[in-house]
């Protein structure tokens, strides 16, 4: 029988991935502000939390780095996978495990491994394969498609879930740069890793009226991925999932 694979997205790009009875979760977010809003219900509060293994985290933003909420978590020896734009920040919120990882370092927690995979965001940014007896999980935080992503079914074989970024985020003052794959880049990406199951995040985040208006550009529908990854990765299945809802990986 195959290891038992759970994911629960709690909001944006946070999720609750349950692999074996272990407990990891992605990119922690739980409070909102005038220009950062997850334009969703946040399905869990710190509190609400389960016990869990370990935390990874992908960059510095906040709605991928909502360290302030985090603090309040009971127990501040749980492991804190990062890149090296956050050790400091970790460490000085209380966080007595903080794991430092550069692309393709990884870290053993408990009976995952959890491998960084290279990211491109407007900072710094990784992002992680996590293996859990015979299942491969990627999560690509808000990265932006880049070749080097084409190596991880060489180097880890089959993903089970793939947790992919869509809204193709643009910044407005920067000339319209993106920063975040799109719906289109996301499904090229899945038929290169070809998982049993790919759940779109990270696209009903808001900036505020204004800041949508002046600062931020975005996609803020996952249907646009279901309909490029029926095109371009027809033997993946799809998932829009609504945040607290727990989904079974077969």
């Amino acid at each position: 029988m195959p290891t038992d694979l759970h994911v629960t997205r709690i909001a944006h790009s946070c999720h609750l991935i349950e692999a074996g009875g272990q407990r990891l979760l992605t990119d922690p977010w739980f409070s909102v502000t005038s220009t950062y809003d997850p334009g969703e219900p946040v399905a869990r509060s710190v509190a609400q939390l389960p016990d869990l293994d370990g935390v990874v985290i992908t960059h510095e933003h906040y709605d991928h780095c909502d360290l302030d909420s985090l603090a309040a978590y009971r127990d501040l020896r749980v492991p804190l996978v990062v890149p090296p734009t956050v050790a400091e920040a970790a460490r000085a919120h209380g966080f007595t495990d903080v794991r430092v990882l550069e692309p393709w370092q990884h870290t053993g927690i408990g009976d995952l491994t959890v491998t960084a995979a290279p990211g491109k965001h407007g900072v710094p940014e990784i992002t992680y394969v996590i293996q859990g007896g015979d299942r491969t999980v990627y999560f690509g935080g808000d990265t932006l498609s880049l070749p080097e992503l084409t190596e991880l079914p060489g180097r880890f074989g089959h993903f089970d879930l793939a947790l992919l970024p869509t809204n193709g985020l643009c910044i407005r003052p920067m000339n319209g740069q993106q920063v975040v794959m799109n719906a289109t880049e996301a499904a090229e990406l899945a038929a290169v890793l070809k998982p049993t199951l790919a759940i779109p995040h990270h696209y009903a985040f808001t900036s505020g009226w204004l800041g949508d208006r002046l600062i931020t550009q975005s996609d803020p529908d996952p249907r646009h991925f279901a309909d490029a990854a029926r095109k371009l990765a027809p033997e993946v299945a799809v998932r829009l999932t609504l945040p607290g809802v727990k989904v079974a990986v077969a």
